[in-house]
């Protein structure tokens, strides 16, 4: 089963996701912040990540950069989710390492064809 890590610290945003997520088939694995999501990245070994970019303890922006920056996950892919859709975000998302990009409120047939674009791209590799 194709596990995703979703690094989200909004309860409804958490669980909305998750549970639609798993509808389709995928294994979710949860993290609140940037610090969690950096150590369930090495544990838990997901297929994809989705990473909110406003977090406390350590936000998504840095979470990522050190993510990027590991041998051990480095090829992981990474969905920034952001509610901050204004103009440079998109680059500067994927400046810090994200392989995607993707506004809040989430649309969620537009989401899924990104995560499977990535999965399929990381089968190929």
């Amino acid at each position: 089963m194709t596990k995703i890590l979703l690094v989200e610290d909004n309860e409804m945003n958490r669980d909305m996701l998750s549970r639609r997520l798993a509808r389709k088939g995928y294994d979710v694995l949860i993290a609140t912040d940037g610090v969690e999501g950096l150590k369930k990245s090495k544990s838990d070994s997901p297929d994809l990540i989705l990473m909110d970019m406003s977090l406390p303890i350590m936000d998504g922006w840095e979470a990522t950069r050190q993510l990027k920056a590991d041998a051990c996950t480095k090829m992981i892919p990474v969905i920034a989710l952001t509610a901050h859709a204004m103009s440079g975000d998109r680059e500067e998302a994927l400046a810090a390492g994200c392989d995607e990009y993707d506004t809040k409120p989430i649309e969620f047939s537009r989401l899924l064809g990104k995560i499977e674009t990535l999965l399929e791209q990381v089968k190929v590799v």
